[in-house]
């Protein structure tokens, strides 16, 4: 008789489960180790050990895993759901259970120096497009109406934004589009938050939250969709990922970047306990200035109500009404000698005039002789013997009037 299992299994010679589970057992394990890449879609750790799955890259296919605790404590990577890894792997089947399970003996992020080079390649492209300059970066208003906020749905980044923005101003509101942070949806979904919030025009301040992760888990926030929507909305966009060593691109086009969605809670709401602290230190020191300035003036005043002009203005009256007087008196004086002087001067000038007017001249016994026409008019002056020869008419004027002569010749 041959020896079970070794011959085929037919419905009148069947297999044992056992042998069936057995043979499977010994297949998988001439399998052995193999490297295996993927995307870790579950990771869940109870114990220190480590249950997850991983999904291929292009194909509809998982595997669940699992990793044990001595070796997930020498594991050097942070990994989380979202992450392209390498595993090395040994496939199992257990006989008892009828299952097969995949143990992980290695576990590694794949694709570092490539990721690194492609986003230093991006860095230098926007860099050069001058999306970084910090000429572009706008202003957060003062006190944010509604503030926009794209994270996690039910996120600690979520809750912390909310909270301490609202223990800051309690009025505070929020419009939330929730997305995914890590893997391949949270490029896509990030950058539909930041455009719908922008449209919005309620919405007078973005903030992009996560919080914090290793360097794969933060790629989606270095996407050149993201960045490039960042870049191009309107409203001021404040980047809160949270992580120090591993700055993603959105950072450096955010108008402000969060070091934690905590810090990004305190930059963008104001202190309503700073703020009424700092209302009452300027009433505080305007009152105090204008305290000061009124007290200053009012001994301004006194010192002018004490000077004597102000206590006695009689006086001033009177030394002015003296000076008046004098004044009147010296001017009533120069008057009375200018018109002295100029009376002088006028019968002065009076003689003169007499003197060399012609009626002084025939005053001294001089006459005019003019020749007379036929009609009886006089014409011209005689003034030598032969203008009036004998016989002509002429007209005679002396001091005290005109003569008729007629000529006799020259005598």
């Amino acid at each position: 008789m041959a020896e079970a299992g070794t011959t085929p299994a037919t419905r009148d010679a069947p297999w044992p489960v056992g042998l069936m589970s057995e043979k499977l057992a010994g297949w998988i394990d001439r399998l052995g180790q193999v490297w295996i890449e993927g995307e870790i879609t579950q990771w869940n750790v109870r114990g220190g050990n480590v249950y997850g799955k991983l999904k291929d890259l292009t194909q509809d296919a998982t595997i669940s895993f699992n990793i044990w605790r001595s070796v997930s404590s020498r594991l050097t990577g942070e990994f989380a759901p979202g992450d392209r890894v390498i595993a090395l792997v040994k496939a199992s089947y257990w006989v008892k259970g009828g299952s097969l399970s995949m143990q992980v003996f290695d576990l590694s992020h794949v694709g570092i120096g490539d990721l690194l080079e492609r986003l230093e390649r991006l860095r230098r492209q926007l860099q050069s497009e001058g999306l970084f300059d910090a000429s572009r970066k706008r202003q957060l208003p003062f006190l944010p109406g509604k503030i926009g906020l794209v994270t996690g749905r039910d996120s600690d980044a979520e809750k912390d934004v909310i909270r301490n923005a609202t223990l800051r101003w309690p009025g505070v509101q929020f419009k939330i589009h929730y997305s995914a942070v890590q893997g391949d949806r949270a490029a896509a979904e990030v950058t539909a938050g930041i455009v719908a919030l922008d449209a919005d025009p309620e919405v007078d301040v973005i903030i992009v939250a996560r919080g914090g992760g290793d360097f794969q888990n933060l790629l989606p926030f270095s996407d050149e969709s993201v960045v490039r929507a960042a870049a191009n909305a309107q409203t001021p966009i404040v980047s809160a990922i949270g992580h120090e060593a591993d700055r993603p691109l959105l950072d450096e086009v955010a108008d402000l970047r969060a070091s934690t969605p905590t810090d990004a809670a305190k930059r963008v709401v104001p202190d309503v306990g700073e703020e009424l602290a700092g209302i009452d230190q300027a009433r505080s020191r305007m009152t105090s200035r204008i305290t000061q300035y009124l007290t200053h003036e009012a001994d301004r005043l006194a010192q002018l109500r004490g000077r004597p002009v102000l206590a006695t203005p009689e006086r001033l009256v009177d030394e002015r009404s003296e000076e008046l007087v004098r004044w009147i008196a010296r001017g009533q004086e120069l008057v009375e000698r200018g018109i002295d002087e100029r009376s002088r001067e006028g019968s002065h000038l009076a003689a003169r005039l007499a003197a060399l007017s012609p009626q002084g001249t025939l005053a001294r016994g001089y006459a005019i002789a003019q020749v007379v026409d036929a009609s009886g008019v006089p014409g011209a002056v005689v003034a030598s013997p032969e203008d009036a020869p004998a016989g002509t008419a002429l007209r005679v004027t002396v001091a005290g009037g005109r003569i008729a002569a007629t000529s006799g010749g020259v005598a």
